[in-house]
Parts: C-alpha cells; sequence; structure tokens
C-alpha cells in the first residue's frame, strides 16, 4: 500500500450544487437555477414562461419559451449550500482534513452572464480570486473544472447551446479570461465534466431517435474543438498549466459468456467510454467511430481545420469519476436495476445503494489500469463517494461506517492499481461536503464528509458538522493511505 509522497488527497464538489447566491453580484441564471427538486422516483423538472407569458413546467424549455423563475415553486441550487458566502469556514474544514487538492467549478455565468458578451463580470471575477486566495493560504491547490454543467441560460435558449458552433468562440473567450485573471493562481485545469455524459444519458431516455444522436455527437465535436483550443491557449498563457479531461467512467461487463454479451459490451464501452477519451488524448477520431455515426445517421459539421485542432490540443492528463459499474446483455432482463442514473441489468455478484448503483471496488482497479495502459497519461480520480441517508444523532454526530467503508475498499483498490503500475496521480473524493444532488436535487443524499444542516425542503440552519468518515479522511491523509482502518 504505497501511494506517491506527493499524491493529491482532496475533494470535490461544483459551483451550481453548493454555491448558492444564484442572483448576487451580477451572476445571471442558468438552467439549474429553474430546475425544480426531483427525487429517486421523480423527475425534475424546468419551468419557463411561454412567448405569451404563459408560465409552463416539464422536462425541458419548449421552442419559443424562455427559462423562469416561478412563485411557489422551489429550486434547491438557487441555494445550494450557500459556499458563496460561507467558502472561508468551509476551507478550513478542508485544510483541517490535510486536503492537498481541491476540486471546484467555476459559474460561467458568473463570470459572463449571458455568455456572449465582451467584457466579463468584475464581480464574479473577483469572488473567485477570493476563494483561490484562501484555499493557496491553506496550502490547498485547486483544480478548476471551466464547464460543469453550468452554462448561462442565455446561451441555451437564445442559441441552443452546444447545438450551435459559435459556442466554440464563447467558451474560448470565457476559458481564456479565467487563464489571464488567474494566472499564478491556479494551473490545472479540466475543459468539461463527465462530458461523455451527452451520449451515455441517451440511453436513460426511454425512447430516442436518429435525430437525439444527430445532435449529441455534434455537441461533442463542437465542444471537443473548444477542448482543443482551450487546451493549446492555457499552454500559451502559461506554459505550467495543466489541461486534462473529464470522463464519467462506468465500468461495464459481460452479464454473461455469450460472445453477443461480450460484443455488446465492447461496443458500450467503445460508445459510453472510449469515444470522447478517444479524441481528447489522442486527437483523433478512431477508427470505430463511423460504425458509430452509421449506426444512427449521423452527418457532422466537421471541418479540416476542426480535425487539425483537434490533433494540437489533446490533453495533459486524463481524469474521471468512478462510483459503480453496470452489466451488459443481450438476453431478457430477468433482475433490472432502475435507480438514479442507473439502468440494465442487475450483477449478481454485488451490493447496490439505496440509489441502485453497484458496490464495485474492482472495478474502479479494472477501469485504471485500462486507461493507463490505453492512453499513458498521468491520472486522477476526481469524483468518487457513496451518497446515503445520513442520521444525526440527538449529541450532534454523524456515524457513517457505510461511507468509511466504502472509500476504504476503493482506495484499496487504487494502491493495488499503483502497485500494478498505474500513474496514479491523485483522488478528490465527491461531494466532501453534503451539497444538492445532481440528479434528483435533494440533500438527503448525502455523500460528504462534513454534514450541511439542509433538508430537501430548504429547511435547516446550513450549520456545517464533521462526520466520522471526516476523522478517518483526515488520517488517511496524514498516512498517505497508509491508515486505512
Amino acid at each position: 500500500m504505497r501511494f506517491p509522497t506527493n499524491f493529491y488527497w482532496g475533494g470535490a464538489t461544483a459551483a451550481n450544487q453548493c454555491e448558492g447566491a444564484y442572483d448576487v453580484d451580477g451572476r445571471g441564471l442558468t438552467l439549474k437555477d429553474v430546475t425544480t427538486i426531483g427525487g429517486l422516483k421523480k423527475r425534475r423538472q424546468v419551468t419557463y414562461l411561454q412567448a405569451d407569458g404563459t408560465p409552463g413546467k416539464g422536462l425541458a424549455i419548449p421552442d419559443g419559451a424562455h427559462g423562469a423563475v416561478l412563485p411557489n415553486e422551489y429550486y434547491p441550487n438557487q441555494t445550494g449550500i450557500d459556499f458563496y458566502h460561507r467558502y472561508q469556514e468551509d476551507i478550513a474544514l478542508f485544510a483541517k482534513m490535510g486536503f492537498k487538492m481541491y476540486r471546484m467549478s467555476i459559474s460561467w455565468s458568473r463570470i459572463f452572464p449571458r455568455g456572449d458578451e465582451e467584457e466579463p463580470n468584475q464581480a464574479g471575477l473577483d469572488f473567485y480570486r477570493r476563494v483561490f486566495e484562501t484555499l493557496k493560504a491553506h496550502g490547498i491547490e485547486p483544480l478548476v473544472t471551466i464547464s460543469h454543467f453550468d452554462m448561462p441560460l442565455h446561451l441555451e435558449t437564445v442559441y441552443g447551446g452546444w447545438n450551435d458552433r459559435r459556442m466554440i468562440a464563447f467558451y474560448q473567450h470565457y476559458a481564456e479570461t479565467l487563464f489571464t485573471t488567474y494566472r499564478g493562481l491556479v494551473k490545472h485545469w479540466i475543459t468539461f465534466n463527465e462530458i461523455n455524459n451527452t451520449i451515455m444519458f441517451l440511453a436513460l431516455r426511454s425512447q430516442t431517435s436518429a435525430a437525439d444522436y444527430q445532435r449529441a455527437y455534434q455537441q461533442l465535436h463542437y465542444q471537443f474543438v473548444a477542448s482543443a483550443l482551450v487546451v493549446k491557449r492555457a499552454h500559451a498563457i502559461d506554459p505550467e498549466n495543466q489541461v486534462g479531461c473529464m470522463i464519467c467512467g462506468i465500468t461495464s461487463y459481460p452479464l454473461t459468456c455469450d460472445p453477443a454479451d461480450v460484443l455488446k459490451n465492447r461496443y458500450a464501452w467503445e460508445q459510453n467510454i472510449y469515444y470522447c477519451g478517444d479524441v481528447q488524448c489522442q486527437g483523433q477520431y478512431p477508427t470505430y467511430a463511423q460504425r458509430l455515426w452509421d449506426e444512427y445517421q449521423v452527418d457532422l459539421d466537421m471541418t479540416a481545420t476542426d480535425l487539425e485542432i483537434l490533433k494540437a490540443g489533446t490533453v495533459d492528463w486524463y481524469t474521471f469519476s468512478y462510483y459503480m459499474s453496470t452489466a451488459i446483455t443481450t438476453h431478457e432482463i430477468t433482475s433490472a436495476v432502475g435507480g438514479n442514473f442507473s439502468i440494465g441489468a442487475r450483477n449478481p455478484y454485488l451490493q447496490y445503494s439505496e440509489w441502485e448503483w453497484a458496490d464495485d471496488p474492482d472495478g474502479l482497479q479494472y477501469y485504471l489500469e485500462l486507461m493507463n495502459d490505453r492512453y499513458h497519461l498521468p491520472l486522477m480520480i476526481v469524483e468518487n463517494g457513496l451518497g446515503a441517508k445520513d442520521q444525526l444523532t440527538a449529541d450532534g454526530q454523524i456515524h457513517d461506517q457505510y461511507r468509511i467503508s466504502y472509500m476504504r475498499k476503493h482506495i484499496q483498490a487504487m494502491a493495488t492499481a499503483i502497485q500494478h503500475g498505474v500513474n496514479l496521480i491523485g483522488y478528490t473524493s465527491w461531494g466532501c461536503i453534503d451539497l444538492v444532488s445532481a440528479g434528483t436535487g435533494q440533500m438527503s443524499k448525502r455523500y460528504g464528509l462534513i454534514y450541511v444542516d439542509r433538508q430537501d425542503d430548504g429547511s435547516g440552519t446550513l450549520a456545517r458538522i464533521p462526520k466520522d468518515s471526516f476523522y478517518w479522511y483526515q488520517r488517511v491523509i496524514a498516512s498517505n493511505g497508509q491508515a486505512l482502518e
């Protein structure tokens, strides 16, 4: 059990899930600001106004309508856990745990409220400067995600988001503003969070069409080009900048040894995992991309210049999230998984969480070894953790041994992978402090090592309380991964 002496231990959050202050200091609206709370069996919805002013609510904003905050609706992301006003307290707690790195994201609409402006919002720039200076004062290295499911609503409704090629220029201008403003304060960056979700999430829909895949693959192409341009600019602005991709890492297995299951599983890896990693790490589309495009009748707006940009802007390292694994089969599914962001066949060899996520540390080791040999780049796990309902005891404590057990097993898997030669440089546990769930908008699905007194209905004091896992992770970091009991 040996981790590198300079290993980056830490935790991760996202601006849209923790910051709050959605209408403070000139920040513009995002889609999450007009998204209601959901639940394990209840989809979140977005609220809007039709062109004639009629209010509405649904799974998407209709054509001609615009997202709007409506009375008598609850929008959990608008408040988050109020990191905007409590960042000093939270960072002090991260430092007490011993964090070497804190992965966070920047809210695009806090810097460019509409997203297409020429001049940035100075109050937004000043806020993040204060955050970075506080981190530096505590000896914590910031790892900053430029786009973490946090696009200005104006870009979504007026331009159609990443369906429009003009988004490349807007994103590049935003990223260059960050690189220039925070030169010397931040040198570790991620371009897009879980970029492969654009394709992967189509499988969660009850119905999909060729048009859905056309849009998804086109959005990805524009994001690939934007990412490559930004990587090159980051290096030009500050040679110390290091920029990574970020993949939603889900290990999948064939459910049976039927060759049809094995082949289907291989194709699942290519579509859901390798496609995005190959382009961003290797600078070109893989040979199987044409098969995927042909399968869905995809015809990309893709130029020769785009392909040159992809080749010149490969990432410096590969980062990913890992929570669970899944099983793939061509046969009738007799025992199905049906939870938050999880579908398909149940693996009979694994245990599942309340949200139907498989507990599979071996899958993490498998994923690490596979990606290490595929890309030959430094790897970092930037999200990993267990969502669970924590109970606050009468004396104000949270005994979350189940979270400690989950993290221990996954850290042991990391150690084994490192022993096998994997170049793993860091681990930032997801939701190191309780925050609003991305999938359901709930607070009751808690990942944090720090409890936040906020409930699903928005009640609570927002007080911070270290859990048992807080003190356990403190010992893990202090021992560089040696003290896991």
